[in-house]
Protein backbone atom coordinates (compact mmCIF):
# COMPACT_ATOMS: atom_id res chain seq x y z
CA UNK A 1 0.00 0.00 0.00
CA UNK A 2 1.42 3.53 -0.79
CA UNK A 3 0.95 4.80 2.84
CA UNK A 4 1.61 8.54 2.58
CA UNK A 5 2.40 10.44 5.75
CA UNK A 6 0.12 11.23 8.84
CA UNK A 7 -2.02 7.91 7.63
CA UNK A 8 -3.19 9.08 4.51
CA UNK A 9 -3.70 7.95 2.05
CA UNK A 10 -1.27 8.15 -1.09
CA UNK A 11 -1.52 8.22 -4.83
CA UNK A 12 -2.05 4.37 -5.94
CA UNK A 13 -4.48 3.70 -2.72
CA UNK A 14 -6.54 6.86 -3.95
CA UNK A 15 -5.89 5.65 -7.60
CA UNK A 16 -7.24 2.35 -6.55
CA UNK A 17 -10.36 4.01 -5.02
CA UNK A 18 -11.59 4.89 -8.78
CA UNK A 19 -10.73 1.62 -10.49
CA UNK A 20 -11.40 -0.61 -7.88
CA UNK A 21 -15.10 1.70 -7.33
CA UNK A 22 -15.36 1.81 -11.65
CA UNK A 23 -14.80 -1.85 -12.21
CA UNK A 24 -16.45 -3.20 -9.35
CA UNK A 25 -19.24 -1.78 -10.21
CA UNK A 26 -20.40 -1.53 -14.31
CA UNK A 27 -17.65 -4.40 -16.14
CA UNK A 28 -19.10 -8.00 -15.32
CA UNK A 29 -22.57 -7.78 -16.04
CA UNK A 30 -22.45 -4.81 -19.03
CA UNK A 31 -21.56 -7.44 -21.85
CA UNK A 32 -24.93 -9.27 -21.44
CA UNK A 33 -26.82 -5.97 -20.78
CA UNK A 34 -25.36 -4.49 -24.23
CA UNK A 35 -26.03 -8.27 -26.45
CA UNK A 36 -29.10 -6.80 -27.56
CA UNK A 37 -27.90 -3.85 -29.32
CA UNK A 38 -24.54 -5.52 -31.65
CA UNK A 39 -21.67 -4.20 -32.62
CA UNK A 40 -22.87 -0.70 -32.21
CA UNK A 41 -22.45 -0.84 -28.64
CA UNK A 42 -18.72 -0.55 -28.72
CA UNK A 43 -19.39 3.19 -30.37
CA UNK A 44 -21.51 3.76 -27.24
CA UNK A 45 -18.31 2.62 -24.97
CA UNK A 46 -16.38 5.11 -26.77
CA UNK A 47 -18.65 8.01 -26.06
CA UNK A 48 -19.08 7.18 -22.56
CA UNK A 49 -15.23 7.06 -22.57
CA UNK A 50 -15.12 10.76 -23.70
CA UNK A 51 -17.65 12.09 -21.49
CA UNK A 52 -15.91 10.25 -18.67
CA UNK A 53 -12.41 11.64 -19.64
CA UNK A 54 -14.16 15.32 -19.74
CA UNK A 55 -15.64 14.76 -16.22
CA UNK A 56 -12.77 13.55 -14.85
CA UNK A 57 -10.92 16.54 -15.82
CA UNK A 58 -13.19 18.90 -14.40
CA UNK A 59 -13.19 17.08 -11.07
CA UNK A 60 -8.95 17.08 -11.38
CA UNK A 61 -9.13 21.02 -11.97
CA UNK A 62 -11.70 21.24 -9.16
CA UNK A 63 -9.17 19.04 -6.79
CA UNK A 64 -6.63 22.07 -7.12
CA UNK A 65 -9.07 24.72 -6.61
CA UNK A 66 -10.50 23.40 -2.98
CA UNK A 67 -7.68 20.97 -2.00
CA UNK A 68 -8.89 18.56 1.13
CA UNK A 69 -12.19 19.46 0.74
CA UNK A 70 -14.03 16.56 2.11
CA UNK A 71 -17.37 15.19 0.49
CA UNK A 72 -15.72 15.82 -3.12
CA UNK A 73 -18.89 17.08 -5.41
CA UNK A 74 -20.61 18.33 -2.15
CA UNK A 75 -18.03 20.57 -1.30
CA UNK A 76 -17.70 21.80 -5.05
CA UNK A 77 -21.01 22.80 -5.63
CA UNK A 78 -21.54 24.54 -2.25
CA UNK A 79 -18.76 26.34 -2.88
CA UNK A 80 -19.77 27.85 -6.86
CA UNK A 81 -23.39 27.62 -5.86
CA UNK A 82 -24.37 27.70 -2.21
CA UNK A 83 -25.93 25.93 0.49
CA UNK A 84 -28.80 24.57 -1.61
CA UNK A 85 -27.27 23.65 -4.83
CA UNK A 86 -24.39 21.86 -2.41
CA UNK A 87 -26.90 19.66 -0.05
CA UNK A 88 -29.13 18.35 -4.03
CA UNK A 89 -25.74 17.50 -4.79
CA UNK A 90 -24.95 15.44 -1.91
CA UNK A 91 -28.50 13.99 -1.57
CA UNK A 92 -28.73 12.83 -5.02
CA UNK A 93 -25.20 11.89 -5.39
CA UNK A 94 -25.74 9.66 -1.21
CA UNK A 95 -28.98 8.35 -3.31
CA UNK A 96 -27.04 7.04 -6.34
CA UNK A 97 -24.11 5.37 -3.80
CA UNK A 98 -27.03 3.29 -2.14
CA UNK A 99 -28.46 2.29 -6.04
CA UNK A 100 -24.73 1.62 -7.03
CA UNK A 101 -23.88 -0.83 -4.01
CA UNK A 102 -27.28 -2.11 -4.51
CA UNK A 103 -26.46 -3.00 -8.00
CA UNK A 104 -22.11 -3.88 -7.14
CA UNK A 105 -24.24 -6.74 -4.64
CA UNK A 106 -26.28 -7.83 -7.38
CA UNK A 107 -22.63 -8.66 -9.48
CA UNK A 108 -21.21 -10.27 -6.82
CA UNK A 109 -23.94 -12.54 -6.14
CA UNK A 110 -23.90 -13.27 -10.20
CA UNK A 111 -20.15 -14.11 -9.46
CA UNK A 112 -20.83 -16.61 -6.74
CA UNK A 113 -23.80 -18.54 -8.69
CA UNK A 114 -20.51 -19.95 -10.12
CA UNK A 115 -19.81 -21.88 -7.39
CA UNK A 116 -23.34 -21.64 -5.75
CA UNK A 117 -25.78 -22.08 -9.30
CA UNK A 118 -28.93 -21.85 -6.69
CA UNK A 119 -27.73 -17.80 -6.36
CA UNK A 120 -28.95 -17.41 -9.89
CA UNK A 121 -32.23 -18.89 -9.20
CA UNK A 122 -33.63 -18.57 -5.58
CA UNK A 123 -34.32 -15.09 -4.49
CA UNK A 124 -34.19 -15.95 -0.88
CA UNK A 125 -31.08 -17.22 -0.66
CA UNK A 126 -29.05 -14.61 -3.14
CA UNK A 127 -30.53 -11.67 -0.74
CA UNK A 128 -29.24 -13.70 2.74
CA UNK A 129 -25.96 -13.68 0.70
CA UNK A 130 -26.24 -9.76 -0.66
CA UNK A 131 -27.28 -8.60 3.11
CA UNK A 132 -24.03 -10.69 4.42
CA UNK A 133 -21.53 -9.32 2.19
CA UNK A 134 -23.28 -5.71 2.46
CA UNK A 135 -23.04 -5.57 6.49
CA UNK A 136 -19.62 -7.68 6.90
CA UNK A 137 -17.92 -4.51 4.67
CA UNK A 138 -19.72 -2.08 6.52
CA UNK A 139 -18.18 -3.97 10.00
CA UNK A 140 -14.64 -3.65 7.90
CA UNK A 141 -15.03 0.17 6.86
CA UNK A 142 -15.68 0.67 10.41
CA UNK A 143 -12.27 -0.33 11.77
CA UNK A 144 -10.83 3.09 9.81
CA UNK A 145 -10.21 4.65 6.02
CA UNK A 146 -6.28 3.25 5.96
CA UNK A 147 -7.94 -0.66 6.66
CA UNK A 148 -10.26 0.03 3.71
CA UNK A 149 -7.67 1.40 1.49
CA UNK A 150 -5.47 -1.61 1.91
CA UNK A 151 -8.73 -3.76 1.33
CA UNK A 152 -9.06 -1.76 -1.79
CA UNK A 153 -6.02 -1.42 -2.81
CA UNK A 154 -5.31 -5.94 -2.81
CA UNK A 155 -8.67 -6.39 -4.37
CA UNK A 156 -8.47 -3.95 -7.47
CA UNK A 157 -4.90 -5.67 -8.22
CA UNK A 158 -6.58 -9.20 -7.50
CA UNK A 159 -9.41 -8.04 -10.18
CA UNK A 160 -7.33 -6.90 -12.90
CA UNK A 161 -5.54 -10.47 -13.43
CA UNK A 162 -8.28 -12.13 -14.94
CA UNK A 163 -10.08 -9.23 -16.74
CA UNK A 164 -6.82 -8.40 -18.15
CA UNK A 165 -6.65 -12.22 -19.14
CA UNK A 166 -9.51 -12.39 -20.86
CA UNK A 167 -9.29 -9.05 -22.36
CA UNK A 168 -6.45 -9.64 -24.12
CA UNK A 169 -5.46 -14.05 -24.80
CA UNK A 170 -9.76 -13.05 -25.80
CA UNK A 171 -8.77 -11.16 -28.98
CA UNK A 172 -6.94 -14.06 -30.50
CA UNK A 173 -10.44 -16.40 -30.65
CA UNK A 174 -12.81 -13.21 -32.20
CA UNK A 175 -15.31 -14.31 -34.42
CA UNK A 176 -15.97 -10.93 -36.26
CA UNK A 177 -19.61 -12.61 -37.85
CA UNK A 178 -21.03 -12.14 -33.84
CA UNK A 179 -20.43 -8.29 -33.96
CA UNK A 180 -23.25 -8.72 -37.13
CA UNK A 181 -25.91 -7.32 -37.41
CA UNK A 182 -24.11 -4.36 -36.57
CA UNK A 183 -27.05 -2.63 -35.19
CA UNK A 184 -29.79 -5.09 -33.89
CA UNK A 185 -31.83 -3.15 -31.52
CA UNK A 186 -34.64 -2.19 -33.71
CA UNK A 187 -33.95 1.17 -33.75
CA UNK A 188 -32.08 4.25 -35.61
CA UNK A 189 -28.12 4.06 -34.93
CA UNK A 190 -28.31 7.65 -32.98
CA UNK A 191 -30.71 5.59 -31.20
CA UNK A 192 -29.19 2.62 -30.24
CA UNK A 193 -25.71 4.87 -29.59
CA UNK A 194 -27.53 7.14 -27.19
CA UNK A 195 -28.92 3.87 -25.62
CA UNK A 196 -25.65 2.13 -25.25
CA UNK A 197 -23.78 5.49 -24.07
CA UNK A 198 -26.38 5.76 -21.42
CA UNK A 199 -25.87 1.96 -20.35
CA UNK A 200 -22.08 1.91 -20.70
CA UNK A 201 -21.31 5.27 -18.81
CA UNK A 202 -22.61 3.83 -15.84
CA UNK A 203 -19.24 1.84 -15.71
CA UNK A 204 -17.29 4.73 -14.97
CA UNK A 205 -19.52 5.96 -12.18
CA UNK A 206 -16.57 6.77 -9.68
CA UNK A 207 -14.62 9.01 -11.65
CA UNK A 208 -15.04 11.11 -8.47
CA UNK A 209 -14.01 9.15 -6.00
CA UNK A 210 -10.81 10.10 -4.92
CA UNK A 211 -11.92 13.43 -4.33
CA UNK A 212 -14.63 12.48 -1.89
CA UNK A 213 -12.30 12.00 1.09
CA UNK A 214 -9.81 14.74 0.19
CA UNK A 215 -9.35 15.74 3.68
CA UNK A 216 -7.60 12.39 4.28
CA UNK A 217 -5.06 12.42 1.12
CA UNK A 218 -1.59 13.54 0.96
CA UNK A 219 -0.56 16.14 -0.41
CA UNK A 220 -4.55 16.53 -2.20
CA UNK A 221 -4.54 19.14 -4.72
CA UNK A 222 -1.72 17.05 -6.86
CA UNK A 223 -2.56 13.83 -5.34
CA UNK A 224 -6.44 13.84 -6.08
CA UNK A 225 -5.85 15.45 -9.72
CA UNK A 226 -3.71 12.69 -10.99
CA UNK A 227 -5.13 9.69 -9.40
CA UNK A 228 -9.09 10.88 -10.51
CA UNK A 229 -6.78 10.88 -14.18
CA UNK A 230 -5.10 7.90 -14.07
CA UNK A 231 -8.11 5.64 -12.95
CA UNK A 232 -10.55 6.43 -15.75
CA UNK A 233 -7.91 5.83 -18.08
CA UNK A 234 -6.82 2.33 -16.27
CA UNK A 235 -10.07 1.77 -16.81
CA UNK A 236 -11.04 2.94 -20.46
CA UNK A 237 -8.45 0.18 -21.71
CA UNK A 238 -9.78 -2.39 -19.82
CA UNK A 239 -13.08 -1.99 -20.39
CA UNK A 240 -13.00 -1.64 -24.26
CA UNK A 241 -9.95 -4.51 -24.60
CA UNK A 242 -12.46 -6.95 -22.53
CA UNK A 243 -16.05 -6.03 -24.25
CA UNK A 244 -14.35 -6.19 -27.84
CA UNK A 245 -13.27 -9.63 -26.51
CA UNK A 246 -16.59 -11.58 -25.18
CA UNK A 247 -18.87 -9.84 -27.38
CA UNK A 248 -16.86 -11.19 -30.14
CA UNK A 249 -16.08 -14.52 -28.23
CA UNK A 250 -19.68 -15.13 -27.58
CA UNK A 251 -22.47 -14.95 -30.08
CA UNK A 252 -25.05 -12.34 -29.01
CA UNK A 253 -28.38 -14.63 -28.49
CA UNK A 254 -26.39 -16.25 -26.02
CA UNK A 255 -24.53 -13.73 -24.13
CA UNK A 256 -27.79 -11.76 -23.63
CA UNK A 257 -28.94 -14.61 -21.24
CA UNK A 258 -25.47 -15.26 -19.63
CA UNK A 259 -24.91 -14.15 -16.06
CA UNK A 260 -21.10 -14.75 -15.72
CA UNK A 261 -20.11 -13.47 -19.10
CA UNK A 262 -16.90 -13.52 -18.14
CA UNK A 263 -16.58 -16.88 -17.27
CA UNK A 264 -17.91 -18.33 -20.00
CA UNK A 265 -15.67 -16.64 -22.08
CA UNK A 266 -12.74 -18.33 -19.98
CA UNK A 267 -14.14 -21.77 -20.74
CA UNK A 268 -13.77 -20.97 -24.22
CA UNK A 269 -10.30 -19.82 -24.04
CA UNK A 270 -9.06 -22.53 -21.23
CA UNK A 271 -12.06 -25.19 -21.41
CA UNK A 272 -13.94 -26.47 -18.48
CA UNK A 273 -12.70 -25.55 -15.00
CA UNK A 274 -11.73 -21.91 -15.99
CA UNK A 275 -14.51 -20.28 -15.29
CA UNK A 276 -13.83 -20.84 -11.52
CA UNK A 277 -10.79 -18.56 -10.97
CA UNK A 278 -12.36 -15.94 -13.41
CA UNK A 279 -15.63 -16.03 -11.33
CA UNK A 280 -13.15 -15.85 -8.34
CA UNK A 281 -11.58 -12.82 -9.69
CA UNK A 282 -15.00 -11.27 -10.63
CA UNK A 283 -16.36 -11.74 -7.36
CA UNK A 284 -13.37 -10.25 -5.68
CA UNK A 285 -13.39 -7.58 -8.23
CA UNK A 286 -17.29 -6.94 -7.30
CA UNK A 287 -16.23 -7.17 -3.64
CA UNK A 288 -13.37 -4.22 -3.55
CA UNK A 289 -16.03 -1.83 -5.18
CA UNK A 290 -18.44 -2.27 -2.73
CA UNK A 291 -15.69 -1.93 0.53
CA UNK A 292 -14.93 1.46 -1.67
CA UNK A 293 -18.46 2.54 -2.37
CA UNK A 294 -19.28 1.61 1.56
CA UNK A 295 -16.45 3.84 2.49
CA UNK A 296 -17.91 7.02 0.28
CA UNK A 297 -21.07 6.74 1.86
CA UNK A 298 -19.65 7.64 5.40
CA UNK A 299 -17.68 10.47 4.37
CA UNK A 300 -20.12 11.90 2.54
CA UNK A 301 -22.73 12.01 5.08
CA UNK A 302 -19.97 13.38 7.32
CA UNK A 303 -19.03 16.68 5.20
CA UNK A 304 -22.65 17.73 4.85
CA UNK A 305 -23.21 17.28 8.80
CA UNK A 306 -19.91 19.14 9.37
CA UNK A 307 -21.56 22.04 7.37
CA UNK A 308 -24.66 21.75 10.02
CA UNK A 309 -26.90 20.57 6.93
CA UNK A 310 -27.34 17.14 8.10
CA UNK A 311 -27.82 15.97 12.12
CA UNK A 312 -25.10 16.97 14.16
CA UNK A 313 -24.55 13.01 15.22
CA UNK A 314 -23.44 12.10 11.56
CA UNK A 315 -20.38 14.26 12.86
CA UNK A 316 -19.58 11.41 15.36
CA UNK A 317 -16.44 9.25 14.64
CA UNK A 318 -15.70 6.09 16.66
CA UNK A 319 -12.09 5.56 18.10
CA UNK A 320 -11.04 4.70 14.33
CA UNK A 321 -11.86 7.91 13.59
CA UNK A 322 -14.84 6.73 11.07
CA UNK A 323 -18.15 8.47 10.89
CA UNK A 324 -19.46 5.26 11.42
CA UNK A 325 -23.38 6.16 11.61
CA UNK A 326 -23.40 7.57 8.42
CA UNK A 327 -21.99 4.55 6.91
CA UNK A 328 -24.41 2.15 8.95
CA UNK A 329 -27.46 3.59 7.83
CA UNK A 330 -26.55 3.72 4.52
CA UNK A 331 -26.43 0.19 4.35
CA UNK A 332 -29.72 -0.66 5.88
CA UNK A 333 -30.77 1.76 2.87
CA UNK A 334 -28.61 -0.34 0.35
CA UNK A 335 -29.78 -3.67 2.10
CA UNK A 336 -33.58 -2.47 1.31
CA UNK A 337 -32.73 -1.61 -2.70
CA UNK A 338 -31.03 -5.07 -3.19
CA UNK A 339 -33.63 -6.67 -1.34
CA UNK A 340 -36.91 -5.21 -2.90
CA UNK A 341 -35.26 -5.60 -6.47
CA UNK A 342 -34.88 -9.22 -6.51
CA UNK A 343 -38.06 -9.65 -7.93
CA UNK A 344 -36.43 -9.91 -11.61
CA UNK A 345 -33.76 -11.45 -12.79
CA UNK A 346 -30.24 -10.79 -12.19
CA UNK A 347 -29.32 -9.00 -15.60
CA UNK A 348 -32.94 -6.86 -15.48
CA UNK A 349 -32.00 -5.87 -12.09
CA UNK A 350 -28.74 -4.71 -12.72
CA UNK A 351 -30.16 -2.80 -15.97
CA UNK A 352 -32.61 -0.98 -13.60
CA UNK A 353 -30.71 0.23 -11.54
CA UNK A 354 -27.72 0.94 -13.48
CA UNK A 355 -30.11 3.42 -14.99
CA UNK A 356 -31.35 5.15 -11.98
CA UNK A 357 -27.63 5.47 -10.42
CA UNK A 358 -27.18 7.17 -13.66
CA UNK A 359 -29.68 9.16 -13.31
CA UNK A 360 -28.70 10.29 -9.95
CA UNK A 361 -25.57 11.23 -10.42
CA UNK A 362 -25.82 13.15 -13.43
CA UNK A 363 -27.13 16.55 -11.58
CA UNK A 364 -24.34 16.03 -9.32
CA UNK A 365 -22.04 16.19 -12.71
CA UNK A 366 -24.11 19.10 -14.04
CA UNK A 367 -23.66 21.05 -11.06
CA UNK A 368 -20.16 20.42 -10.20
CA UNK A 369 -19.40 21.42 -13.79
CA UNK A 370 -21.10 24.89 -13.10
CA UNK A 371 -19.41 25.59 -9.91
CA UNK A 372 -15.92 24.84 -11.66
CA UNK A 373 -16.95 27.15 -14.26
CA UNK A 374 -18.43 29.87 -11.70
CA UNK A 375 -14.74 29.22 -9.78
CA UNK A 376 -12.51 29.97 -12.78
CA UNK A 377 -14.33 33.10 -13.48
CA UNK A 378 -12.78 33.98 -10.09
CA UNK A 379 -9.74 33.57 -10.40
CA UNK A 380 -7.29 36.06 -12.48
CA UNK A 381 -6.78 33.98 -16.04
CA UNK A 382 -3.25 33.70 -17.65
CA UNK A 383 -4.47 34.25 -20.71
CA UNK A 384 -7.33 33.90 -23.36
CA UNK A 385 -6.38 30.59 -24.16
CA UNK A 386 -7.06 29.12 -20.39
CA UNK A 387 -10.47 30.90 -20.30
CA UNK A 388 -11.25 29.72 -23.49
CA UNK A 389 -10.16 26.05 -22.68
CA UNK A 390 -11.93 26.50 -19.20
CA UNK A 391 -15.42 27.43 -21.50
CA UNK A 392 -14.81 24.99 -24.15
CA UNK A 393 -14.62 21.79 -21.06
CA UNK A 394 -17.83 23.03 -18.95
CA UNK A 395 -19.91 23.43 -22.44
CA UNK A 396 -19.08 20.08 -23.83
CA UNK A 397 -19.71 18.23 -20.42
CA UNK A 398 -22.99 20.02 -19.61
CA UNK A 399 -23.90 18.82 -23.56
CA UNK A 400 -22.77 15.50 -22.32
CA UNK A 401 -24.60 15.69 -19.69
CA UNK A 402 -27.80 16.61 -21.03
CA UNK A 403 -27.39 14.01 -23.97
CA UNK A 404 -27.28 10.93 -21.13
CA UNK A 405 -30.41 12.37 -19.66
CA UNK A 406 -32.15 12.04 -22.98
CA UNK A 407 -31.11 8.38 -23.45
CA UNK A 408 -32.42 7.62 -20.10
CA UNK A 409 -35.88 8.06 -20.92
CA UNK A 410 -38.77 9.75 -19.58
CA UNK A 411 -39.42 7.84 -16.49
CA UNK A 412 -35.95 7.33 -15.34
CA UNK A 413 -35.10 10.74 -15.31
CA UNK A 414 -38.98 11.51 -13.52
CA UNK A 415 -37.80 9.09 -10.54
CA UNK A 416 -33.86 10.70 -10.42
CA UNK A 417 -35.29 13.71 -10.27
CA UNK A 418 -37.93 12.89 -7.53
CA UNK A 419 -35.55 11.21 -5.40
CA UNK A 420 -33.32 14.15 -5.35
CA UNK A 421 -36.12 16.84 -4.72
CA UNK A 422 -36.98 14.91 -1.76
CA UNK A 423 -34.02 16.32 0.15
CA UNK A 424 -35.84 19.27 -0.27
CA UNK A 425 -37.98 19.34 3.53
CA UNK A 426 -34.79 17.80 4.78
CA UNK A 427 -32.54 21.01 3.78
CA UNK A 428 -35.49 23.22 5.00
CA UNK A 429 -35.50 21.85 8.74
CA UNK A 430 -31.61 21.51 8.20
CA UNK A 431 -30.96 25.55 7.62
CA UNK A 432 -34.14 26.73 10.31
CA UNK A 433 -32.09 24.50 12.80
CA UNK A 434 -29.33 26.14 11.72
CA UNK A 435 -30.32 29.60 12.00
CA UNK A 436 -31.85 28.80 15.33
CA UNK A 437 -28.77 27.68 16.66
CA UNK A 438 -26.51 31.09 15.22
CA UNK A 439 -29.30 33.52 16.45
CA UNK A 440 -29.13 31.89 19.99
Amino acid sequence: MNQAPDNKLGLWTSTSLVVGNMIGAGVFLMPATLAGFGGISLIGWVCSAIGAFLIAKVFAHLSKLLPAADGGPFAYSQKGLGDFAGFLVAWGYLVSVWCTNAAITVSFISALSTFIPALASNSVLAIITGLATIWFLTWVNSLGILTSGLVQLISTILKMVPIVLIGIVGLFYIHWENFLPFNSSGTSTITAITATTTLTFFAFLGIECATIPSGSVANSAATVAKATTMGTLIATVVYIVSSVSIMGMIPAATLKHSVTPFADAAVLIWGHGAEYWVSAGVAIAAFGALNGYILIQGQLPYAIAKDQLFPKLFTRKNKKGVPVLGVVISSVFVSVLMSMNYTKGLVEQFKFLMLMTTSTILIPYIFCTASYLIMRFKLPFRSSKYLAYAILLATLTFIFCLWLMIGLGQETVFWGFFLTMTSVPIYVFAVAKRDKNLIQ
